[in-house]
């Protein structure tokens, strides 16, 4: 099935098409490391896809494979979605663009594109950051230095 996907943002958080391409197949990066992104991946499996979604650990060898030119460890930080002809979305752009991929929720990812959504989104993708920085311990028990989580430094920015 073929659609066009949701406009990403401009600039670095997203890629804007001069012209939208039609979306045949997305590739969502996310952390295995971390179980609120290993919930959604498991999640997004479960929905009829009217998109195909292909669900690749993030910094993993298949995700440098397909994707050489990356920054793979921005990809550990923020959700990344990568479609057929080359399109990214980051940030709150990748997580409507899954939606937009689902059956079910199609018309809801068309909604927090417009103003009156998009706040909306943004502010699910920071409580998701939120939840996700205190689920994954920055510092052990008696370790003098803190390492940074795996999937990086996460919370409102």
């Amino acid at each position: 099935m073929t659609g066009t996907a949701p406009a990403a943002s401009p600039g670095p958080a997203g890629y804007t098409a001069a012209r939208p391409a039609p979306v045949r197949r997305l590739t969502v990066l996310y952390d295995a490391h971390c179980p609120l992104c290993v919930h959604l991946r498991h999640w997004l499996q479960l929905q009829r896809q009217l998109v195909p979604l292909d669900l690749v650990p993030a910094g993993s060898a298949e995700a440098r494979r397909r994707f050489p030119e990356l920054d793979h460890t921005a990809t550990l930080a923020e959700i990344t979605v990568v479609g057929d002809l080359g399109q990214v979305y980051r940030e709150t752009s990748a997580w409507i663009v899954c939606l937009w991929a689902l059956a079910r929720y199609r018309s809801r990812a068309h909604w927090l594109t417009t103003p009156a959504g998009r706040p909306f989104a943004r502010g699910t993708v920071l409580a998701a950051a939120r939840y996700r920085s205190l689920a994954l311990p920055p510092c052990a028990p008696g370790v003098r230095e803190c390492a940074t989580p795996p999937g990086g430094p996460w919370g409102p920015r």
